[in-house]
C-alpha cells in the first residue's frame, strides 16, 4: 500500500467525516460533491474497509471510520501547524546569515546596510566575510556574496549592483610638489601607484567611455589590494586609478583630489551573488537592496530607500 498517496485522501476524509456532510466538505475543500465521493471511494477501496454510511440524516461513521478519524484528524493538524511556522518562519528571519563582501567598502557600505537589516530583522545573526576572493557560496556556506569583476562560470543567480569607473587621483601635497598633470603626455612623466590587477598598458577612456587608449605608466610602488593603494595615494607616493566608490569621500574630504577629471579607467561590474532559483528569502532581497542603495551614496549617486 502507497501511504504517501493515501495522505490527501485521509485530508478530504477527515474533512467529510469532522462535518458529517459530503456537500460542507466540498464547500470547505472547494471542490465538486462527485469529486469528494471519488476520493472516499477510493479510499475505502485501498483501505479494503467501509469508512462512511451515507443516510437520510446525513453521515454516519462506521467503527472503522471512527478510529480512522482520530488519526487523521492528528495529521491535518500537525500539516497546519507545520505550514504556520513556515508562514512565521518567512514573517521574521531569523539564525546565522553569512555574506561575503569585497574591502574598502565595510564603513561607506557594508556596515551601514547591516546596521539596517538587523533593525528590521532582529533575530538574524549576521556574519561578514571581507575578501578580495572569488568565494563559492555552498563551499564557503554563503547566503550571499558581493564580488566585483568578472564572475567565474556558475549555478548561482548574479543581480546587478553598480557599474564603477576608476578614477585617476593624488594628494594634494603631491600635486603641490610634483604639479597637476593636464593631459595623458603629462600624466605618463608621474609616479603610478601600481595594482595588481592592471595590465602594463593601462585602458583609459573619456567620461562617456568612449576614445579608448592604452598608456603605459610609471610605476612607484606596486600593490595587490586597494586599502594599500589609497593609503600610498594618501602618501603622496604617486598618482593612483581607483575606483570611484573608494576615492569619492576622500576627495569630498579633500584629502586626495581628481587628476584629469574628464578621464577615467575601465568599468568594473559588481554582482551581488545568491543560490535560490525561485523566490528569495525577503532578508535575502532586504540586503541587495541596501547594499545597492549605499554603494550608489558611497559613489556619489543619491537613491530612494524604501
Amino acid at each position: 500500500m502507497n501511504n504517501i498517496k493515501l495522505a490527501p485522501l485521509l485530508l478530504v476524509f477527515a474533512e467529510v467525516a469532522t462535518k458529517r456532510s459530503y456537500t460542507a466538505a466540498a464547500k470547505k475543500l472547494g471542490l465538486s460533491k462527485s469529486a469528494i465521493s471519488q476520493q472516499i471511494k477510493r479510499l475505502e477501496q485501498d483501505l479494503g474497509q467501509q469508512l462512511l454510511i451515507r443516510s437520510t440524516r446525513g453521515v454516519v461513521l462506521t467503527a472503522a471510520g471512527e478510529t480512522l478519524l482520530a488519526r487523521s484528524e492528528l495529521l491535518d493538524e500537525q500539516l497546519n501547524m507545520a505550514f504556520k511556522e513556515l508562514s512565521q518562519v518567512k514573517a521574521q528571519p531569523s539564525g546565522p546569515f553569512k555574506v561575503s563582501v569585497p574591502p574598502f567598502s565595510e564603513k561607506e557600505v557594508v556596515m551601514p546596510a547591516i546596521r539596517q537589516l538587523c533593525i528590521e530583522f532582529p533575530s538574524l545573526i549576521p556574519e561578514i566575510v571581507v575578501t578580495e576572493k572569488w568565494q563559492d557560496l555552498i563551499e564557503h556556506n554563503l547566503d550571499a556574496a558581493v564580488f566585483g569583476g568578472d564572475i567565474k562560470d556558475c549555478e548561482y543567480r548574479a543581480l546587478p549592483v553598480s557599474t564603477v569607473s576608476e578614477v585617476f587621483c593624488a594628494s594634494s601635497r603631491y600635486l603641490a610638489q610634483f604639479g597637476t598633470p593636464k593631459t595623458l603626455d603629462e600624466l605618463i612623466k608621474h609616479q603610478f601607484i601600481s595594482t595588481a590587477w592592471h595590465r602594463p598598458k593601462i585602458e583609459v577612456f573619456d567620461n562617456r567611455l568612449e576614445n579608448k587608449q592604452l598608456i603605459s605608466l610609471r610605476h612607484s610602488v606596486k600593490v595587490n589590494s586597494l586599502i594599500t593603494a589609497l593609503e600610498a595615494t594618501l602618501l603622496d607616493m604617486g598618482i593612483a586609478l581607483l575606483p570611484e566608490f573608494i576615492a569619492q569621500t576622500h576627495v569630498e574630504s579633500g584629502a586626495i583630489q581628481r587628476v584629469l577629471p574628464e578621464l577615467r579607467g575601465r568599468d568594473w561590474h559588481f554582482y551581488f551573488l545568491h543560490q535560490y532559483t525561485g523566490e528569495k528569502p525577503q532578508h535575502i532581497s532586504r540586503f541587495y537592496q541596501l547594499y545597492s542603495h549605499y554603494f550608489l551614496k558611497a559613489c556619489g549617486r543619491v537613491t530612494d530607500l524604501q
